[in-house]
């Protein structure tokens, strides 16, 4: 007999990296929430690499934290090692990578969810949504539970329908042998919602007291101390270090006269894998020209000896498993404590989604992370916050809160999901933002502080140094445009140091340090400086002086894009009426059903004529309006 088991403004189903974040934020904004998950003990477990950040994850990360999310607060208090990647690039393609502490990790999240005010955590499986005249209202679980609540959050990540697979082996369980979740995935069905079948899998674990790491590239963490999180003060210094190693031409035979008996190339397989994180087996399918793969060691934590064999994700039979390992230098005597293999689950068809992640069919119900067809753990983290404020505003009768895409990596993120849908896991890369040279891992606090404060998830105190930040580099921007260097003695040596042309008049210090060769430290041995400008300042100060025309280019495309954006297409539009777009045209944007202009121009299939033609039909429209 199903029983009324309480009221909430907001429900999450999951606490994985998605559902921390969404609890977390809907909790913040004032909301009741209430959180169920399956396992207490794997809140925001981490089934694949042990590692988050990296080139645009890593910016994702610094977005959610200057939005007032958690998880660079937590990666910074549990990390084995940090390094920032691309610092020969430029700005726009750097990005923090961390090894966790996978089970510190999980230790210091449940922590803060569990303290957290408004946030009530239990354990407990949902099979069916609650709904009403087509709205939902809440969840009930296999107990018999009823959750009552005006806003539910699924964020389900592998684990709906979810299969193992491995060689000729298959069994129904999600990520580390947990449970599944089956009677969700066939209500959402009933409720009309499209599901697709996705794939993903993970290498073997071996034991680190077996691994001969002398025949292998020690991997060390950076000296200089960072942090994800614009509140981070303490660093651990006390890093554990990586290990590099490579497949061989022996390697790869073992996995070429076993490849049938892969799941992946047995038929076994139907779900879609992800093209950028691909198996051993795959890699060696596509790139049989290449003689070697890297393969990292990569340590899951302080107090474990498991190590996670990155690159070597498979679904070969675990006896397979064991001749691959043994080929890799310094794995020739590794024991393997944990076999590899592939899992199937169920995802939304992302297209079903308005940018708030609200879906179209059924008002009251978002979805976040994984089971949106993306990847990643950060991708998951910076749907779960978007979702959260969204379920709560809405809750509270506020205006939806939608990041476009030259705000942030998170505006690409659900933009390409939304307009664009997908056919295989989605992984962000920096290649999908047309504006990454406004969307640096340096700014993300200056792009979207104000945001998170206005949303009541940035504290008084931490607003109050984002506004004095923003104030010193101002003032230091000013200052160097105004200072004067002239071409005396030891300037000119200075310049020569770093193989710069020497200067034949005076100039301004700003624009000499638009040189690419001359950094603010040079400049400060130049002209009189501050010393207790903090280095953030410095570095800020730097780049926007640097990289000016460029950042100017950049703005006035997103100003002529959001001109665009601006153009907002009714809801109540019948695009049959509309004579003259593509019959494709129609279908997807009838299917997508695209918020303005902006967005229609971004559907695969709906070609610059027809939106030409919608554009023009709006317009008319308002005409019509106006002299009525």
């Amino acid at each position: 007999m199903i029983y009324d088991a309480g009221h909430y403004d907001v429900i999450v189903v999951g606490a994985g990296h998605a559902g921390c974040e969404a609890g977390i934020a809907a909790a913040r904004m004032g909301a009741k929430t209430l959180m169920l998950t399956l396992n207490l003990d794997m809140i925001a477990f981490m089934p694949c690499n042990p590692s988050l950040g990296g080139p645009a994850k890593g910016i994702v990360i610094r977005e959610v934290d200057a939005l007032g999310g958690v998880m660079g607060k937590v990666i910074d208090k549990t990390y084995i090692q940090m390094r920032m990647l691309n610092t020969g690039k430029g700005p726009a393609v750097r990005a923090l990578r961390a090894q966790a502490d996978k089970p510190l990790y999980i230790q210091e999240m449940k922590r803060i969810i569990e303290n957290e005010e408004n946030l009530t955590l239990h354990q407990g499986m949902v099979d069916s949504l609650i709904v009403e005249d087509g709205v939902c209202k809440g969840v009930v679980t296999e107990t018999k539970a009823a959750y009552h609540a005006e806003t539910v959050i699924v964020t389900t990540g592998t684990f709906m329908r979810g299969k193992v697979l491995m060689g000729d082996i298959e069994y129904e369980s999600g990520p580390n042998n947990q449970r599944v979740s089956v009677k969700l995935s066939e209500n959402l069905e009933e409720l009309g919602l499209d599901l697709t079948r996705f794939k993903t899998g993970t290498p073997p674990r071996v034991n680190s007291h077996t691994v001969d790491y002398s025949k292998t590239e020690i991997q060390p963490g950076d000296e200089k101390p960072q942090g994800f999180s614009y509140e981070t003060t303490d660093y651990i210094t006390d890093q554990i270090p990586c290990w590099l190693t490579y497949t061989n031409e022996f390697t790869h035979k073992v996995i070429n006269d076993n490849l049938q008996l892969s799941a992946m190339y047995s038929g076994m397989k139907r779900g879609t894998g992800p093209r950028y994180c691909p198996s051993i087996e795959d890699k060696i399918v596509r790139f049989n020209d290449k003689p070697r793969h890297q393969v990292f060691l990569e340590p899951e934590g302080r107090n474990t000896e498991e190590v996670y064999v990155q690159g070597l994700s498979t679904s070969l039979p675990e006896y397979i498993q064991h001749e691959i390992v043994k080929s890799v230098p310094g794995l020739e005597n590794a024991q393997i404590m944990r076999p590899g293999y592939a899992i199937e689950y169920d995802a939304l068809v992302p297209t079903q989604l308005w940018p708030t992640l609200e879906t179209k069919k059924i008002p009251g119900l978002f979805t976040a992370g994984q089971i949106n067809g993306t990847s990643g753990y950060e991708e998951a983290a910076a749907q779960g916050i978007m979702s959260g404020i969204n379920a709560a505003a809405k809750v509270q009768g506020k205006e939806p809160f939608i990041l476009d895409r030259s705000q942030a990596y998170i505006g690409v993120l659900i933009d390409d999901l939304v307009t664009k849908g997908t056919n295989e896991p989605y992984r962000l890369l920096t290649s999908r933002a047309e504006y990454r040279l406004l969307l640096r891992h340096d700014n993300a606090d200056l792009r979207l502080t104000e945001i998170g404060y206005n949303l009541g998830l940035i504290k008084q105190e931490r607003y109050d140094q984002f506004v004095e930040k923003n104030r010193l580099v101002e003032e230091e921007k000013k200052r160097l445009r105004k200072l004067t260097v002239k071409p005396e003695a030891h300037i000119q040596d200075l310049l020569k140091s770093v193989n710069a042309t020497p200067i034949k008049e005076a100039v301004k210090a700003g624009d000499l340090l638009k040189r690419p060769e001359i950094k603010y430290e040079l400049m400060e041995q130049m002209i009189e400086s501050d010393p207790s400008l903090p280095l953030e300042v410095k570095e800020q100060v730097e780049i926007q002086i640097k990289y000016e025309g460029y950042i100017k280019k950049a703005n006035e495309q997103v100003a002529r894009m959001l001109k665009m954006e601006d153009k907002k297409i009714p809801d109540n539009l019948d695009y049959d009426d509309v004579s003259g777009i593509a019959t494709e045209a129609k279908e997807k944007l009838k299917r997508v059903r695209p918020l303005s202009i902006g967005q229609a121009s971004r559907i695969s299939g709906v070609n610059p004529a027809d939106i030409s033609i919608l554009a023009i039909y709006i317009e008319q429209g308002k005409i019509a309006r106006v002299a009525n």
